[in-house]
């Protein structure tokens, strides 16, 4: 590893996770069977990827613990929050995600994993209905509540550092609103006069997190820490930030294939999405405020990839539906459809249709694992505010609207960016472009 200023990975790092459904439980159980040796990690980048570093002679690849100084799977501590009381044993065995064979060698670990009551609006997750809820007057008391739940887990365990990330359910959509969201100080108003309205409980954990010095990664597509007061906050505390919604399975085949047809100057017509899944996800987004929300977040993605302003001939007026049904039967295995129509050559149409048969935590999983590592390792190299080199992990990447920036959505863009942020903080050289 060469020298750079990255401060190293002692010490214990804390995940605080909010939420203990299928996510978490799947997230948790499989780093305490790979530290035990009694699973592979994959799917996980940090684990498994290597980027080269150097040209030339000088060139080699190289895994990211082999660059830049990454916690170590049996460094890592957890405790979650949740609506629900039942520990992580009992949450994952409800999950039905994991085969009960895959969750008992790990069974007295999750079983000491009791989740914190959650700071929680039925408001915002109408379906949602546990009794595990901090009792609080307002905004305000929540996020009081949420610093003391950190320090206290920072204290009992001994931590180095802590981060926290949102694995809970998908909130109802809230609008950007320049009176409350632009500046701190509106921001902590709102909270202090409990504007139920436009402060989301995934607000709270995030003024939480970042007033205590641990970054925030949003893993939903709520409106949380995509707005300019926690960035300001992000600022002033020097903390890192990072969303939004894990980019696991549709929105992953479309970020990867869209760039496909750009490349090749296919022409696009149509494009529509449809989902079925049945765990507790789907059955929040059946209600329709709340999956206005994921609309928001999955429609961003396309528009800017192929781009009509670029390729007028190609890209004019092309129709993008997405689609998610809640399904029981399926439980946690998502089935994506995509209907792709395209034409070519005079204009002459075609079709491609992609079935995706996934299973949601599965792919999620190892997006927490890499996006708290990363972002632990952000904080440790003196990164703060928006981290950009995460997009690759999210369905709705944050960036400066304010500014008139765009998101990068183009997959092999978002690894590039990936790479070159690797290369920087482990001391090489950035040296690949983002075309």
């Amino acid at each position: 590893m060469k020298q750079t200023h990255v401060k190293p990975a002692d010490g214990k790092l804390g995940i605080m996770v909010v939420g203990c459904g299928a996510v978490t439980t799947t997230f948790i159980t499989g780093v305490l069977m790979a530290r035990k040796g009694l699973a592979k990690p994959v799917g996980s980048m940090t684990q498994y990827d290597k980027i080269r570093v150097g040209k030339g002679k000088e060139k080699k690849y190289l895994p990211y613990s082999e660059i830049v100084p990454l916690t170590k799977l049996k460094d890592i501590e957890f405790a979650t929050w949740d609506v629900y009381p039942q520990n992580a044993y009992q949450a994952a065995m409800y999950a039905e995600v994991l085969q009960e064979k895959h969750i008992e060698p790990v069974k007295d670990e999750l079983e000491k994993i009791v989740p914190m009551p959650a700071a929680f609006d039925k408001n915002f997750a109408k379906r949602i209905d546990g009794d595990n809820v901090m009792k609080t007057n307002n905004r305000w008391e929540m996020v009081e509540q949420l610093r003391e739940d950190i320090r206290r887990f920072k204290t009992e365990k001994g931590l180095a550092r802590v981060v926290v990330i949102w694995a809970a359910s998908t909130e109802i959509y809230v609008p950007v609103d320049e009176d409350v969201h632009y500046r701190l100080a509106d921001l902590e108003n709102a909270m202090k006069n409990d504007d139920k309205a436009r402060v989301a409980p995934s607000m709270c954990y995030a003024y939480a997190a970042l007033s205590e010095g641990a970054p925030f990664i949003m893993g939903a597509p709520n409106t949380t820490v995509d707005i300019p007061a926690m960035w300001e906050l992000a600022e002033k505390t020097k903390t890192p930030i990072a969303g939004k919604d894990f980019k696991t399975g549709q929105t992953l085949v479309k970020s990867g294939f869209a760039p496909m047809i750009g490349a090749r100057c296919l022409g696009l017509k149509g494009w529509f999405s449809t989902n079925i899944l049945g765990n507790r996800d789907g059955l929040v987004l059946d209600e329709p405020e709340n999956f206005r929300t994921k609309e928001v977040s999955k429609l961003s993605t396309l528009e800017t990839i192929l781009k009509a302003e670029n390729q007028p001939d190609l890209y004019e007026d092309y129709y993008h539906k997405v689609r998610i049904n809640y399904y029981p039967p399926r439980n946690d295995n998502k089935e994506g459809w995509d209907n792709i129509d395209i034409f070519g050559w005079m204009g002459y149409p075609m079709q491609i249709k992609i079935n995706f048969l996934c299973r949601d935590s599965i792919l999620a999983a190892p997006l927490l694992l890499d996006l708290c590592l990363l972002s632990d390792l952000a904080i440790r190299a003196g990164r703060f505010g928006i981290q950009r080199f995460l997009s690759f992990f999210l369905k709705s990447p944050m960036h400066d609207y304010v500014e008139g920036e765009e998101a990068v959505n183009n997959l092999y863009q978002q690894y590039t960016m990936l790479k070159n942020a690797i290369r920087e903080i482990g001391g090489y050289e950035a040296d690949e472009e983002i075309d």
